[in-house]
């Protein structure tokens, strides 16, 4: 090789060693918050998913027909995906509170903190909706080309977006809470409803991580299971009692440890 062509590929690896390294989908470094509980099967891009693994900007999360996964994001807020979902976390910068989510199908519960920011937002898309709050608990499903948007608390715009919008529903509908709205190409989305409680309760199992151990995210299961073991504790205060206790405690008092 001449001297003329040894210094031109000596120019070329260092100006390509100095060129910033080109960001993989899924594993750019931009951290959008970890898994905090989960049910197998469930995968993140592809590999399977564990706990405390930390989630970046556009990973995917996928859950088979026993798979459910609990993320928890950087600003607070807490996504619990369902049995057969696919959502993928498109960006969530918690400083500018900039947050997109985009599900495939399935079924997310999404508890989100209050965006306060100028120009902050909290969207979730669907095929043929987007979802915006501005800090809310909130239900959406995508099954059969139907949204299905459930509010819990606080409240929800739900906008029409591509097959929706050709089918001629293109107003933005607000849901508040308690109610409910579905979207599809066939009509236009009624005004929102009252939520019939047995839908609440389904969403609201569909959504819920068994499998999770951190008792200030309160779902519907954890809940019955307290209020069960609150029962049985008042149940054996008042036996104790009308025996004319002997100065013991029951087994759920927070004195018997």
């Amino acid at each position: 090789m001449s001297l003329f062509k040894r210094s031109m590929a000596v120019v070329l690896c260092s100006l390509l060693t100095g060129l910033p390294a080109v960001a993989q989908p899924g594993n750019n470094n931009q951290v959008a918050g970890q898994i905090n509980a989960l049910i197998p099967a469930a995968t993140r891009n592809s590999q399977t998913a564990k706990v405390k693994e930390e989630l970046n900007w556009n990973d995917l999360l996928k859950t088979e027909k026993t798979g459910r996964v609990r993320a928890g994001l950087k600003d607070g807020s807490i996504l619990s995906v369902g049995s057969d979902s696919e959502l993928r976390i498109v960006q969530h910068d918690s400083v500018s509170q900039q947050t997109e989510l985009e599900m495939g199908f399935g079924k997310v519960r999404s508890q989100v903190t209050k965006v306060t920011k100028a120009g902050g937002k909290f969207e979730m898309k669907t095929p043929n909706a987007v979802i915006g709050v501005i800090g809310t608990d909130f239900y959406t499903s995508f099954e059969a080309n139907k949204t299905t948007v459930i509010c819990y608390k606080g409240q929800v715009t739900v906008t029409p977006v591509g097959a929706a919008v050709a089918g001629g529903a293109s107003s933005a509908v607000t849901v508040s809470a308690g109610q409910m709205v579905v979207v599809s190409s066939d009509a236009p989305p009624a005004a929102p409803t009252q939520t019939p409680s047995d839908v609440l309760e389904a969403s609201l199992t569909a959504t819920a991580v068994v499998a999770e151990a951190t008792p200030h995210h309160g779902h519907l299961v954890r809940n019955l299971v307290i209020g069960g073991a609150l029962a049985t504790g008042l149940g054996l205060g008042l036996y104790y009692g009308t025996r004319g206790g002997n100065g013991t405690c029951s087994p759920n008092s927070p004195n018997c440890r």
